[in-house]
């Protein structure tokens, strides 16, 4: 199949049709990010009554230079179009100034943004607990004790919120029989081979084991955390997590359009990537992050949180951890990560391409949305960040 074979504004065509085996595959990845209600089930995340509004500027930045990782030169407008770009948002002090858009994608389109589904749960938490609904140095048992045999037996909350959990689980994507496959089994994200059984993901969190080392030394990048994470939220608060999002911060922030989680066959949400929003709305996020929890006056995520994101986050154990050699001398706390510290910025990532960018330095926040054919490809991510980069250059003060 061409990637032209499929086109995001209507159906695939019957020789070209999108499947829950092959919606997150090359070509057919381009149709099912977009489309992921029609693939999956899933269950709605409101829209505020009251859209928080946005102003807009417009600025040229597509023909903006400069130098990719690997010494070439090259243009905002190139790398979206050989990195597979569906949008690319930049606000500006609070100003919409680029707003672009792929074939098939709008204003109005929704797109998953995979494990920047993680970082809006981890923000999630700090809105939790200043309520008093959440106790992040608790254990995680006090909330879902049947995950007392499990690795998550003797672990706290913190220790989910910052991916440092001694648990025996690889994070490769590329492996048809591995962790990630059994997991994504039980999410209903893939079809299992004849003779596994799917199960649901409350019952796999259930059956993972630990290393044996203490908790909290060293990050470990294993999705099942934000499962996890979400299901403590669940019985904090008494309800789905997705009506936990819409109703504290969705709907707070000033969404303008319905997001969708996607659901396993016994209805718990894929809450570490299965969230689909508009880019829009998701920039509308960025910005109420850089503005330390407050929209328009209201303080919707707790400005400590967030400090607390910024400030802390144990560089040791990022140092021992997963990806210590893709960023080198970042953090990570409470599923965020700042890549460069020096400059005091926040990332939300997600597997093919997905990108939220707060540059704290310059007031700028980016969203970078994308359906690349591999899950993780490092070049690509690099390359964006010197984009990144270039763009804050070429926003900050004179």
């Amino acid at each position: 199949m061409r990637p032209t074979d499929i086109m995001r504004g209507s159906p695939p065509t019957p020789e070209a049709q999108v499947t829950r085996a092959n919606w997150r595959s090359f070509p057919a990845i381009r149709w099912g990010f977009t489309h992921t209600r029609e693939v999956l089930p899933t269950a709605e995340v409101r829209r505020s009554a009251h859209p928080t509004p946005m102003a807009s500027a417009p600025r040229e930045l597509q023909k903006l230079s400069f130098t990719a990782p690997d010494g070439k030169p090259t243009t905002v407008e190139a790398t979206l179009r050989e990195t597979f770009g569906d949008a690319l948002l930049v606000m500006h002090r609070g100003t919409l100034i680029h707003e672009w858009y792929g074939d098939g994608m709008s204003v109005t389109t929704p797109h998953l943004i995979c494990s920047i589904s993680k970082s809006i749960a981890g923000t999630l938490g700090g809105v939790l607990a200043a309520r008093g609904l959440l106790d992040p140095e608790a254990r995680v048992v006090r909330y879902v004790p049947e995950l007392e045999s499990s690795v998550y037996g003797s672990c706290t909350v913190r220790n989910v919120l910052d991916m440092a959990v001694a648990i025996k689980f690889e994070e490769d994507y590329e492996d048809p029989a591995g962790d990630v496959a059994r997991y994504r089994f039980s999410s209903g994200w893939d079809v299992p081979p004849p003779g596994v059984e799917a199960g649901h993901q409350r019952a796999y969190l259930t059956t993972l084991r630990g290393t044996g080392k203490p908790h909290g030394k060293v990050f470990h990048y294993v999705s099942t955390n934000t499962e996890v994470l979400g299901w403590v939220y669940e019985r904090a608060c008494g309800m789905p997590y997705h009506r936990i999002l819409s109703d504290y911060l969705w709907q707070p922030m000033g969404a303008e359009e319905d997001g969708s989680l996607t659901l396993d066959s016994h209805g718990m949400g894929r809450i570490a990537g299965g969230l689909s929003v508009t880019a829009r709305d998701l920039l509308r996020f960025g910005e109420m992050i850089r503005c330390r929890g407050v929209v328009e006056g209201r303080q919707v995520v707790p400005g400590w949180w967030i400090d607390d994101i910024h400030e802390n986050g144990d560089p040791q154990a990022w140092k021992d951890g997963d990806l210590a050699d893709i960023f080198p001398g970042a953090r990570y706390r409470s599923k965020w990560y700042t890549i460069d510290p020096s400059r005091n910025d926040l990332a939300g990532i997600g597997i093919h391409g997905q990108w939220l960018y707060i540059d704290a330095a310059t007031d700028t926040v980016i969203v970078k949305l994308a359906t690349q054919p591999k899950a993780m490809d490092v070049p690509l991510d690099h390359r964006w960040l010197a984009a990144f980069r270039a763009i804050t250059a070429h926003l900050a003060p004179r």
